[in-house]
C-alpha cells in the first residue's frame, strides 16, 4: 500500500510540474527575437494572429500607444513580447508594425499605434474567447489587417 501512496505522489507531483513548465512555456514563448504578426481568417473575418495563429487583442483603454495593462491585468492578457524588431507575417503591413516600452523595459508588440495582447482563455488558433470582454476599465477587441478594432462578436 506504502508504494501506490508513494507513486501516486510522485504522479501528483509531476502533474504540477507538466503545468508550471507548460504555463511558463506560454509565458514565455512570446519573447523570441523578432516576434511575427500575421493575419487569419476568423469568425469575425480577417484577424491578427501571432506566428501560431493566436488571436492578437487591442484593449481601448490604451493611449498614444502605451499599455495601460499591467498586474492582474496582464495575467489575464499577456502582452505580446518581441526581442528585436517584429516581422510582418502572411496579409500584415510591415509599415503598421511597431514596439513599445513597458514599465519593465521590455518591448510590446503594437499595430497600428495599438499594443497587442493574448487572452489567456485563447489557446488555439480560431479562439477568439475575449472578443468583447469588458475588463480592467473598457472592452478587448481583435484587430483587422487595417489595423481597426472589429466590433462584432
Amino acid at each position: 500500500m506504502k508504494h501506490w501512496i508513494k507513486l501516486l505522489a510522485a504522479l501528483v507531483v509531476s502533474a504540477a510540474f507538466v503545468s508550471i513548465v507548460a504555463a511558463f512555456a506560454f509565458a514565455n514563448g512570446t519573447k523570441t527575437s523578432g516576434t511575427t504578426v500575421a493575419i487569419a481568417k476568423s469568425r469575425l473575418g480577417r484577424i491578427l494572429v501571432d506566428s501560431k495563429g493566436i488571436t492578437l487583442y487591442d484593449f481601448v483603454k490604451d493611449k498614444r500607444g502605451a499599455s495601460s495593462c499591467y498586474g492582474a491585468c496582464a495575467a489575464l492578457w499577456p502582452p505580446l513580447i518581441t526581442k528585436g524588431k517584429p516581422h510582418a507575417g502572411h496579409g500584415v503591413r510591415a509599415s503598421l508594425l511597431g514596439t513599445t516600452k513597458r514599465k519593465d523595459g521590455k518591448l510590446e508588440v503594437t499595430y497600428n499605434g495599438h499594443p497587442l495582447y493574448y487572452f489567456v482563455s485563447d489557446r488555439k488558433p480560431g479562439q477568439t474567447t475575449g472578443q468583447g470582454v469588458n475588463q480592467f476599465g473598457g472592452p478587448w477587441w481583435v484587430l483587422s489587417p487595417a489595423g481597426k478594432e472589429i466590433h462584432r462578436g
